[in-house]
């Protein structure tokens, strides 16, 4: 399931879709009249548990059944089908999309899709920075379905043979990676290098994590600094002194979770996913993973948030089956199974404590802290033309051809051209 990089696939991003019968006028509100059938749509649903999940749905529900359809693998392939259908002449066959996080502006910017009623969703009971990605203007825009957030795994099998707790602070990473990695065969650091989503991802949490922004709140001003060329200097850094592996800069989040669970890493950068499978029976390293917060320039790092949000389609006809919709999937019995079935991290606050749960999968109290300090990625009506300038400007300068000054000078000069057209 690909909404566990939620940052696309990169952070992959589950895209959820209901086929919509009709048309209403773009920011109505959601409210009766407006059931029946809905088409599901999904990006890569590897795990297989949508299906299941929404069979409960449908027995309930036997008026309103809801079919699930799979749009392709790739997050960029998916937001572009949306976009053509939503872009269609006043009848689109989706009813309710499940976005990736940082979509959310663009779309309702657009008035691709309509504000929705806070009253009937149960936000008080999500995890709190995960609401912020699901608002524009002021308004909620759509609903918090699946959170993620970035996280360090480790050897710890090797730092505990080193005597070494996991690092803090890029120094002790870039220490750890350059001295102790080489004494046991593996390559120091990895991330999702490859220009396309995920490395937007990990070029803001750098620039985060550094105590940068890239853009101001709604994308109107440019913010990036210096802090934003300490965290292009520090992924340049590693691949120039080769803790860094070169082949990382072709890394989407699957290549380099199987680089990682096939012991050749002893640090990656990953969404909670990864150490689900690298823990699993048959990895090379099952029971040799350990996970903490990301690591910053003086402490610990800031994460960007991953994860999809559901909203309504301004052509949807069926606007209220959506929004009931909506709300089964975010209620506490789903999104318990989007954890156990499809391990992608819920939303709700009160899982991340349940005992049972951390028992089954440990790391949820380090996801929690790291998602409690997340930031998303930078908001803006363009944000495929705002990613798609860090993508080519932060990969040029880990490769080699700009230096961190040069690429963040051309950074903001690409931003603000950007803003400038909006």
């Amino acid at each position: 399931m690909r909404w566990i990089r939620a940052a696309g696939r990169g952070l992959l991003v589950l895209a959820v879709v209901l086929a919509g019968y009709g048309a209403s006028g773009a920011h109505a509100a959601v409210g009766p009249p407006g059931r029946g059938p809905l088409t599901l749509a999904t990006a890569g649903d590897l795990t297989g548990y949508l299906g299941p999940l929404l069979q409960g749905w449908n027995r309930a529900h036997p008026g309103e059944k809801v079919t699930l359809v799979e749009l392709p693998d790739s997050a960029d392939e998916t937001r572009a089908q949306m976009i053509t259908d939503l872009r269609d002449g006043g009848r689109g066959r989706f009813d309710v999309l499940n976005i990736d996080v940082a979509w959310t502006s663009e779309f309702a910017a657009a008035g691709w899709i309509r504000p929705l009623p806070r009253d009937r969703f149960p936000l008080g009971s999500f995890l709190g920075p995960v609401v912020d990605t699901a608002m524009y203007d002021g308004r909620l825009y759509a609903v918090p379905y699946v959170t993620n957030a970035g996280l360090l795994l480790y050897r710890k099998d090797v730092l505990a043979a080193e005597g070494l707790p996991p690092p803090r602070t890029w120094a002790e990473l870039e220490r750890d990676a350059k001295t102790v990695a080489p004494r046991h065969g593996l390559d120091g650091y990895a991330g999702q290098f490859l220009p396309y989503e995920g490395l937007t991802v990990n070029a803001a949490e750098a620039v985060y994590s550094a105590g940068g922004t890239i853009l101001g709140d709604e994308g109107d001003r440019v913010t990036v600094d210096s802090a934003a060329r300490e965290g292009i200097g520090f992924l340049a850094r590693g691949v120039r002194e080769g803790w860094v592996p070169k082949e990382a800069l072709t890394y989407t989040e699957e290549e380099s979770r199987q680089a990682f669970q096939d012991g050749r890493l002893l640090f990656l950068r990953n969404w909670p996913y990864a150490y689900v499978s690298a823990s699993a029976d048959g990895s090379a390293v099952a029971g040799k993973v350990g996970a903490v917060p990301l690591p910053g320039r003086d402490g610990p790092g800031t994460s960007v948030l991953g994860g999809s949000n559901l909203a309504v389609s301004s052509h949807a006809e069926h606007a209220d089956t959506a929004a009931r919709l909506i709300a089964y999937l975010t209620g506490e019995g789903v999104q318990r199974q989007v954890l156990t079935k499809g391990a992608l991290p819920p939303v709700r606050a009160d899982l991340y404590e349940d005992p049972e749960l951390v028992r089954r999968f440990p790391y949820l109290p380090t996801l929690r802290a790291s998602i409690a300090t997340a930031e998303p990625r930078p908001k803006s009506p363009r944000y495929d033309q705002v990613s798609m300038v860090v993508q080519a400007v932060v990969h040029d300068a880990m490769a080699g051809h700009s230096t961190p000054a040069a690429a963040v000078r051309r950074l903001a000069r690409e931003l603000a051209d950007i803003s400038r057209r909006g």
